[in-house]
């Protein structure tokens, strides 16, 4: 009791109301700062990881480009006049279906000597090719390489080769050589901050091709100070001493030996300015604080004494009308107290409701999580594997949550989940056709039905047809007739095509059993699940009233 009167000793209201707004305003300035100081190492920790993503797709952008160069070099190496060494015709045909691209085709023997390059018409004296280092390295490893970027002796200009090694004679190798300015249109700063560079780096350290205010010709050298810090697939480099409040974000092309960067500088707000208003505006706060207190604690004195005063009567079993003063929160006490018999029993039913729903929905959640995790602890090989499983089936869950909370679990219409659990796979919306009539799910089903087309989706990202740019999914229900009772069943077909070749699992994981064991059994229905060849087909029949909320 001393200790506490030490620190509460008996005084006005007028008093704590003052000391209680300087308390107050404390803890507040002390929290503002904390959150300025993790605002700026939030916007640290987003700015590098956006830029890497960001290096990342243009590094994809580049690898589509040689992936098609590569290709075409494939189709153009098994054609009918090069097979029959008719250099003419071939020089003809290719010169045809190449006109309305930027690319140009050479065919060299094993020397290097060129037999043909479709900048130049048929017959025209050619030399060798202009890099030989990179035919040699191609010609040894025996497989498609790209160049480093070097002046070329026909074009004159900056260029680069994709070659194709051939054991045939007299054409040792097939070329496709591109200019490196007709490369830099795919090499953009678009949805990059202003004053950002983005640019193609070769095995050599050599920019290929650039955009942005960095304003890097081909054939430059980049950084070399930079380079040795490129060790890992992609990822972000910081030095304020070689580049000065800014920031690069590098990726590895898959499968070539090239490089993307980006780099640009740090956006931020002054953050000395914010510290200087913090300043100056606390200490006007607390002063108004102080002042508007003192009178506040004058008018609260005389209202907590009427208030006091009915207390007192209702105490001594009076009935008492409610008093009416200057405040309305008083007046509101008042009002409560006289009410309050008659309120209580109402808001205790209303309280064991809403902790009964809670608990309910919450041994719910607990339950199918505690499932999840068991059936994935079983298959994880480690922990990060592990950590990532759980992430990803919780995402699906969190989705479904959200939609349920946002219509105070009333249910949610069944095409609404169906875009928001297809919204995770933003790259891959367009390749999946869905139609049915749309009705609203009851909660449970939300989630279940949310569980399996998550499941579904992501396993087709990963290995089925969303895998591939020209995979297609189909996903549609329709109403099922069941003896004389029309649509008394739904069913959900999710089918796959244009995807790799499927085979059948040879062992059942936690995703087989949500797709499964989990959808049969929370919607009282059957699946069938078809590992075909050309693609993945899953069926769900199930009773409408499972899922229909009434």
């Amino acid at each position: 009791m001393k200790i506490v009167a030490l620190f509460f000793p008996k005084a006005s209201i007028g008093t704590y109301l003052v000391a209680m707004a300087v308390a107050i305003a404390l803890p507040i300035f002390a929290f503002v700062t904390l959150l300025l100081l993790q605002l700026e190492d939030n916007q640290r920790s987003t700015l590098r990881r956006e830029t890497a993503q960001d290096a990342l797709a243009l590094s994809r952008i580049i690898d589509r480009q040689l992936q098609d160069m590569a290709t075409t070099l494939r189709l153009l190496s098994s054609s009918p006049e090069l097979e029959n060494g008719n250099l003419a015709a071939f020089h003809e045909r290719t010169e045809t279906a190449l006109r309305d691209n930027t690319l140009f085709v050479i065919a060299v023997d094993r020397t290097g000597q060129q037999l043909l390059n479709t900048r130049r018409a048929f017959g025209t004296p050619l030399g060798k090719t202009a890099n030989i280092p990179s035919l040699e390295a191609a010609m040894a490893s025996g497989r498609i390489e790209a160049s480093d970027v070097f002046r070329g002796r026909t074009s004159g200009d900056w260029v680069y080769n994709v070659t194709l090694p051939r054991a045939d004679d007299p054409v040792a190798a097939l070329i496709i050589t591109q200019d490196a300015k007709d490369l830099g249109k795919l090499v953009t700063t678009e949805g990059l901050a202003p004053g950002w560079s983005a640019a193609v780096i070769d095995q050599s350290g050599h920019v290929v091709a650039a955009t942005g205010p960095a304003n890097l010709e081909p054939g430059t050298s980049f950084d070399p100070r930079i380079l040795p810090a490129f060790t890992a697939s992609r990822g972000v480099f910081q030095d304020e001493t070689i580049l000065p409040h800014m920031l690069l974000g590098y990726a590895r092309i898959p499968g070539w030996s090239w490089k993307t960067v980006i780099w640009g500088p740090i956006a931020q707000a002054s953050i000395l300015s914010t510290w200087r208003f913090l300043i100056v505006g606390g200490v006007a706060l607390v002063l108004v604080a102080v002042l508007g207190a003192y009178a506040v604690a004058r008018q609260v004195r005389t209202t907590i004494r009427d208030i006091a005063e009915m207390a007192n009567r209702m105490g001594e079993g009076h009935i008492v009308s409610p008093v009416e003063t200057s405040v309305i929160e008083a007046n509101q006490v008042a009002i409560a107290l006289s009410n309050a018999s008659f309120d209580r029993s109402q808001t205790e039913d209303r309280l064991r409701f809403v902790m009964h729903e809670l608990v309910h929905r919450t041994k719910n959640l607990l339950t199918l999580a505690q499932a999840m995790m068991r059936q994935l602890a079983k298959q994880a090989d480690s922990v990060e594997t592990f950590q990532a499983a759980v992430a990803d089936r919780l995402e699906g869950l969190v989705r479904s949550i959200e939609l349920l909370t946002s219509e105070q679990w009333g249910g949610v219409s069944l095409r609404r989940v169906v875009d928001i659990h297809l919204q995770a796979f933003p790259q891959s919306r367009d390749q999946i056709d869905i139609s049915g009539e749309d009705f609203v799910l009851k909660p449970d089903a939300v989630q279940n039905l949310g569980l399996a087309l998550h499941e579904l989706a992501t396993n087709s990202v990963k290995y089925g047809a969303l895998s591939v740019p020209q995979g297609r999914v189909r996903f549609e229900w329709r109403g099922v007739r069941e003896e004389d009772k029309p649509d008394a069943l739904l069913r959900f077909t999710w089918e796959e095509s244009g995807g790799p070749p499927v085979a059948e699992p040879t062992r059942s994981g936690f995703g087989t059993t949500v797709i499964k064991a989990h959808a049969a059994s929370a919607f009282r229905g059957t699946v069938q699940v078809d590992f075909r060849p050309e693609g993945l087909l899953w069926v769900l029949t199930a009773q409408r009233a499972t899922l229909e909320r009434d």
